[in-house]
């Protein structure tokens, strides 16, 4: 994965995006921002929207379960 860095906001967050989120239209995605203690993520077609925050643990666990492309039970 490399990680294409954006601007960082007035919020002080330095947001990206993955290379694997590359598409026809390369604003369809979603990016990430890390802090210690919390992971946000925000949908990169409406910047100034909701932003979700995890815990670091609970996103590692999410990422890993979405990369194995299965499907929840």
């Amino acid at each position: 994965m490399i990680r294409k860095t954006s601007v960082a906001e007035s919020d002080g967050l330095v947001w990206f995006k993955s290379s694997y989120s590359d598409t026809s239209n390369p604003n369809d995605c979603v990016e990430v921002a890390t802090v210690p203690g919390a992971v946000h993520v925000r949908d990169s077609k409406y910047v100034p929207g909701p932003q979700l925050g995890f815990a670091p643990a609970a996103w590692t666990d999410f990422v890993s379960h979405a990369a194995c492309g299965e499907s929840p039970a």
